[in-house]
């Protein structure tokens, strides 16, 4: 599906960024991985394409405009295009209502889940083109729409990246790149599953029963794994969607829709 393609991918960490790198692999993708732990950069290279030719990856905080540049750079260096680029990276750590928030948590969330979006577009897309084309994917939240854990900074960061979208897509559709938003709900992998373990223990049960809860209120009876989310992820960078612009699609297993 993506074979002789490029695909960027920002935020390779445990779950989805990594889950994005090995479909990305297995669909015949060239990848390009950015994070700000080397040390996680590699071990991830190592995995999807042990034979290092159709990867590369550079330490990357989208945060800092350069670490961006240079990130697009090494893409096309190494592959000489970049036909997809998946924004994973975010910070997710701006708990708690109105009156408990850190403010500076907030600033955090915006400056990384949307500046630092538009930064890594900004050194992207004019190699898109260049080149005639390609496919932005940003990872949205549920808790744009539906208040799950006390995380009003977040998502107040995805809501705002979600309208930056619907802008993106007029200005980057002339020239035939398209913008679109993937957006999980809960999703079953390493950061997930440290997050049940915590409540379990904070709440004296055990991890099957604070994951029973969840899922109950789930139609399918179970949470979307990183993989699943990452599918969708791999066909936003597909041909298959080459007439898909401004939409966003959700993984969630029914959980809400839209």
């Amino acid at each position: 599906m993506l074979e002789s393609k490029t695909v960027l991918i920002a935020g390779v960490g445990s779950g989805l960024g990594a889950e994005c790198a090995r479909l990305a692999i297995r669909d015949g993708a060239n990848v390009v991985l950015g994070a700000r732990t080397e040390s996680q950069l590699e071990a991830v290279a190592t995995e999807v394409d042990p034979g290092g030719g159709r990867s590369a990856w550079l330490r990357c905080d989208i945060a800092d405009a350069s670490d961006c540049e240079s990130l697009a750079a090494a893409a096309v260096e190494k592959f000489g295009a970049v036909d997809a680029v998946v924004q994973v990276a975010a910070f997710e750590w701006a708990f708690g209502g109105l009156f408990e928030s850190d403010f500076d948590a907030w600033r955090t969330a915006f400056d990384t889940n949307v500046i630092g979006a538009m930064q890594l577009m900004r050194a992207v897309v004019p190699r898109m083109k260049e080149q005639g084309g390609g496919s932005v994917v940003l990872i949205g939240s549920q808790s744009m729409y539906k208040p799950a854990l006390p995380q009003p900074g977040y998502a107040a960061s995805k809501g705002a990246l979600l309208s930056a979208m619907y802008y993106l897509v007029d200005e980057f559709g002339p020239d035939a790149i398209r913008v679109n938003m993937v957006v999980p709900s809960w999703m079953w992998g390493p950061p997930v599953q440290r997050f049940i373990k915590g409540e379990a223990k904070q709440q004296g049960k055990t991890p099957e029963e604070v994951l029973a809860a969840i899922t109950a209120k789930i139609p399918l009876g179970r949470m979307a794994a990183d993989e699943d989310v990452a599918e969708a992820v791999m066909f936003f960078c597909s041909d298959r969607s080459q007439m898909i612009s401004g939409q966003t699609l959700m993984v969630n297993a029914g959980e809400i829709m839209r």
